[in-house]
């Protein structure tokens, strides 16, 4: 079985081994491919994997060899799913892997947004500590986090992590989803979307990018938000219409965002919300923990080796 990756270098710049991978075949790893390049890389592979390369019905249709195709991530809407169930292609995802990770990104954000420890932690590294006429001081108001109120959108597996975590910090936790677990954990209020926005304080995305939740935060959803709230999204970033974001945020009717993912990545330098006041961006890295990254390679392992065996697992096709 010829196994090729299109595009391993995010997954493993160096830090991890391929071997296993390896052990299942001959295997050619590439770090980046360009869209005028798979077919070529791809001819005589018979399983591909991916993380970010596109494999749409026209290219699964020029690589007749093909039998498998792993997506080295979660989501996997780089592939035309349908059109490899024609062809009996299966498709594989790997889930759950970066639960922890996101979930602690998120928190990450949150904080920074609340406590502004790295604009601090550089005035200092600039001097202005040693400058100052008093023992401390602080450029934006810090907000303590027990009493408030967190929203949390999607409730899969990351979701539920950041309710369990929120309430070891003590806030109070409301969640929107499409559908409610048969047990709802202690202290979680479920409710709609209209009536979550208005009384959070802050609003964290964890749900999936389907055609229903496209641009989900929109203008008329962050106008039910108070102006004092903060959004958060580490899931999918067209869950947010980012025009309608950056102009709440420059007109004051959000105190500010923190965002882990854009519509486009990399974003474009016209990107509003690149400008845009009170608006953390970090560039898709919630994943990438080199705990998540071992998972994740353990994980597309074991489903090449489920599907070789004539068990394939995980498959979302």
């Amino acid at each position: 079985m010829n196994i090729v990756v299109l595009d391993g270098h995010t997954l493993n710049p160096g830090d991890l081994s391929w071997d296993e991978l390896k052990s299942l075949g001959p295997c050619e790893i590439f770090d980046r491919t360009a869209p005028d390049q798979i077919l070529a890389r791809a001819a005589n592979a018979e399983i591909i994997l991916t993380n970010k390369v596109i494999l749409n019905r026209e290219t699964i249709a020029a690589l007749p060899k093909l039998r498998y195709l792993g997506v080295l991530a979660t989501g996997f809407n780089v592939v035309d799913a349908a059109a490899a169930r024609e062809r009996g292609i299966p498709v594989t995802n790997i889930p759950g892997y970066s639960t922890r990770s996101v979930a602690q990104l998120t928190f990450a954000l949150l904080l920074e947004l609340t406590h502004h420890t790295g604009h601090h932690a550089q005035t200092v590294r600039d001097g202005r500590w040693s400058r100052s006429p008093d023992f401390c001081y602080w450029d934006l108001p810090l907000l303590e986090l027990d009493g408030l109120t967190l929203g949390v959108i999607g409730f899969g597996q990351i979701g539920r992590e950041v309710a369990k975590i929120a309430q070891a910090f003590g806030l109070r936790v409301l969640v929107n989803s499409r559908t409610q677990p048969a047990q709802v954990p202690a202290r979680v209020e479920f409710v709609p979307l209209d009536e979550l926005l208005p009384r959070a304080d802050i609003v964290s995305l964890h749900c999936p990018l389907t055609s229903a939740t496209q641009h989900l935060i929109n203008t008329p959803r962050l106008a039910l938000m108070k102006p004092t709230a903060f959004l958060i999204n580490t899931s999918r970033g067209p869950l947010v219409d980012e025009a309608a974001l950056a102009d709440a945020l420059n007109s004051g009717r959000l105190a500010g965002a923190a965002l882990d993912v854009l519509a486009t990545e990399p974003p474009p330098a016209t990107n509003p919300l690149l400008t845009a006041k009170n608006c953390l961006i970090t560039p898709h890295l919630g994943w990438a923990t080199r705990a998540a990254r071992q998972r994740l390679m353990k994980i597309a392992g074991a489903n090449l080796r489920a599907f070789l065996a004539g068990q394939p697992q995980n498959v979302v096709n």
